[in-house]
C-alpha cells in the first residue's frame, strides 16, 4: 500500500460508497436492531443472514465488515466505478482468483454531524489476524470516549498529536477551520489521509514523534489519543506503546501540550498515571504542569489493578493467556510494575486551557455513571474558574441551579429517625455531590439570584444561628468556590 494509490482511489470509491448507501442509518435498516446488535457484539452469521438479497449495500457489508471472502464480480458490481484492479493495486482488496477479500476496514461512522467513512487496519474482531507491529487500530471505545468527550466549539487551528486513522482529525474538521494531523507511524498518516480524502477533506499531515514535527508552532485546541499504555520502556506496537518507561507517555503529553496552546487555547487528551504506594496520584499528575500559565481539569473515570490491566493489554493485542510466551510477557510486565510499587494504573480525560494567570490544577474522581459527554462540560468548567478569578465571591449574588437538589439520608436510631448526611446533587453533566451541613444547607436556601448578597447571607447566618461570623466566612468561601466550580450554583 502507498499513499498515492490509496489516496487514487478515494474518489470513486466514495461514489459507490454513496450510490450504495453504505451509511449507518441504511445498515441498521438493512440489518435489523437484532442483527445490528450481533455486529457490534463480533456475530457474523446473523449478520450475514440478514445481508441475504441486499444487493450491493449487503455485498459491502460482508466484504467490510464482515471480512467474508466474496465474489469478484459481486464485489466488482458493488464497488463501481471503482476498478476491482485499482482496488487491488491501492491495497484496499486482496485477490486469489475470484476470490476477494477486504484487507483494510472501512466502516461508516455517524459523529454527530453525518455519515463519514474511516478507513484502519483489520483487527481480529471477526477472523483471526495477527496484529503487526505498525498496525493502525481503528475506532475503539477509547476512541469513542475521547469523540463524545472533546469540546467542538468553532476554533481556527486544531491539533491532533497520534492521529492513527485520524479519527479525531476527522471530527475536528467539522469545527475547526484547519486541521494538522501528526504520527510517528507512516501506516498511520497514509490513512489519516485516505480518510481525509475518501471524505472530501485534506489536513496537514506531518511524520513525527510526539510534538517534535509542530515545534514552535501553537494551536486553538490540542486533541490526542496518544499510546499511554503503562508498561516497560519499549515498543511492541506503536498504536499503543510509546517506548517511554511506565506512565512516561502521559507526562510528556500533558507536560509539553501546553508549549503548543495559543492563549485562551484548549486541550482535551485520554492519559494513564500511577498509583504508587505512598503517593496520592492527584499530586503525581500535577506535578507535570507549570505553576503558572495553564488551567487544568484532571478526571479520573476508572482504576485497574496491574493483574487485570496487564492481561487486558496482552489481549487487546491478540495474546492468548494459555500462551507461554504471552505468559512470559506478562511475568516481566507484572515484575516491572511491582518493583515500580504500582499498585493501580487510573485512567481518564486531560482538559487544559492556556492563560496568563497563576495555573489552577482539579484532579478529580468520576467513576460514577453519567451519560452527558464532558466536552461541553469542560469549556464551562474553565469559564466558571475564570469568573472566580476575577471576581469577589463574598461581594456576589448567587443562585442555586433548578436541577440542583437537597438530600438528606436518614437511618434508624434510638430516638426514630437519625440523619446521618445531608448532601447536594447536581442532576445533569457529571453530577457531583458534595456533603453540606445544616448551615451550609440554610446558606443555599437564600441563594434567590436577586437577593442578597454572600457577605449579607452571611451576616444574618451567623446571626440567626449564634454563630461566629469570621468563621462562618472562612467555611463559606470554599464551599461557594467548591459549588461555583461544579456548577451546583451560578452567580446571578
Amino acid at each position: 500500500m502507498t499513499r498515492d494509490l490509496l489516496l487514487s482511489v478515494c474518489a470513486p470509491l466514495r461514489e459507490a460508497l454513496t450510490r450504495a448507501a453504505f451509511d449507518t442509518d441504511a445498515i441498521l435498516d438493512l440489518l435489523g436492531p437484532e442483527a445490528h446488535a450481533a455486529l457490534d457484539r463480533h456475530e457474523p452469521v446473523p449478520v450475514r443472514r440478514a445481508t441475504e438479497g441486499g444487493g450491493d449495500l449487503g455485498q459491502l457489508v460482508r466484504l467490510f465488515l464482515l471480512g467474508d471472502d466474496c465474489d469478484s464480480a459481486s464485489v466488482s458490481a458493488a464497488l463501481s466505478p471503482l476498478a476491482l484492479d485499482d482496488a487491488v493495486a491501492a491495497g484496499l482488496l486482496s485477490r486469489d482468483g475470484d476470490v476477494v477479500r477486504a484487507e483494510l476496514d472501512l466502516r461508516p461512522l455517524d459523529l454527530g454531524t453525518g455519515n463519514r467513512w474511516v478507513l484502519a487496519d483489520l483487527d481480529g474482531s471477526m477472523r483471526p489476524r495477527k496484529t503487526a507491529d505498525d498496525h493502525v487500530i481503528g475506532v475503539g471505545h477509547a476512541s469513542l470516549s475521547l469523540l463524545q468527550g472533546t469540546p467542538t466549539r468553532p476554533v481556527g487551528t486544531v491539533l491532533d498529536v497520534g492521529a492513527g486513522c485520524g479519527i479525531q482529525a476527522l471530527r475536528a474538521a467539522d469545527y475547526a477551520g484547519t486541521v494538522t494531523a501528526t504520527d510517528i507511524n507512516v501506516r498511520a498518516l497514509d490513512l489519516t489521509a485516505a480518510t481525509a480524502a475518501l471524505n472530501g477533506l485534506e489536513f496537514e499531515i506531518v511524520e513525527g514523534s510526539w510534538f517534535d514535527p509542530v515545534e514552535g508552532r501553537m494551536f486553538d485546541q490540542i486533541v490526542a489519543n496518544p499510546p499511554f499504555v503503562v508498561s516497560e520502556a519499549r515498543v511492541v506496537n506503536s498504536y499503543r506503546d510509546s517506548g517511554l518507561d511506565l506512565d512516561g507517555a502521559s507526562e510528556l503529553m500533558i507536560s509539553r501540550a501546553t508549549d503548543h496552546l495559543a492563549p485562551g487555547g484548549t486541550a482535551a487528551m485520554l492519559a494513564s498515571w500511577l498509583h504508587v504506594d505512598g503517593e496520592d496520584w492527584r499530586h503525581r499528575v500535577a506535578s507535570w504542569l507549570p505553576a503558572h500559565g495553564i488551567d487544568a481539569w484532571i478526571v479520573q473515570r476508572d482504576v485497574a489493578d496491574p493483574a487485570l490491566y496487564v492481561g487486558t493489554w496482552l489481549r487487546d493485542g491478540g495474546g492468548d493467556p494459555r500462551d507461554p510466551a504471552v505468559q512470559a510477557r506478562a511475568e516481566a510486565w507484572l515484575d516491572h510494575l511491582e518493583e515500580a510499587e504500582v499498585e493501580g494504573v487510573g485512567f481518564g480525560f486531560v482538559y487544559l486551557r492556556r492563560t496568563d494567570s497563576r495555573s489552577d490544577i482539579l484532579c478529580e474522581d468520576l467513576r460514577h455513571g453519567f451519560s452527558d459527554p464532558l466536552g461541553d462540560e469542560a469549556l464551562a468548567y474553565f469559564e466558571r474558574l475564570a469568573w472566580l478569578r476575577e471576581h469577589d465571591v463574598m461581594e456576589a449574588r448567587f443562585a442555586v441551579r433548578p436541577d440542583t437538589a437537597l438530600e438528606r439520608v436518614y437511618l434508624p436510631g434510638d430516638d426514630g429517625w437519625r440523619q446521618v448526611v445531608a448532601r447536594v446533587h447536581r442532576g445533569n453533566g457529571p453530577q457531583w455531590q458534595h456533603e453540606v451541613d445544616d448551615l451550609a444547607a440554610a446558606l443555599l436556601a437564600g441563594m434567590r439570584g436577586d437577593g442578597l448578597a454572600l457577605e449579607e447571607l452571611v451576616t444574618l447566618l451567623a446571626f440567626a444561628h449564634d454563630e461566629d461570623e469570621e468563621s462562618l466566612t472562612a467555611t463559606a468561601i470554599p464551599l461557594v468556590h467548591s459549588l461555583v466550580r461544579h456548577g451546583l450554583i451560578e452567580p446571578a
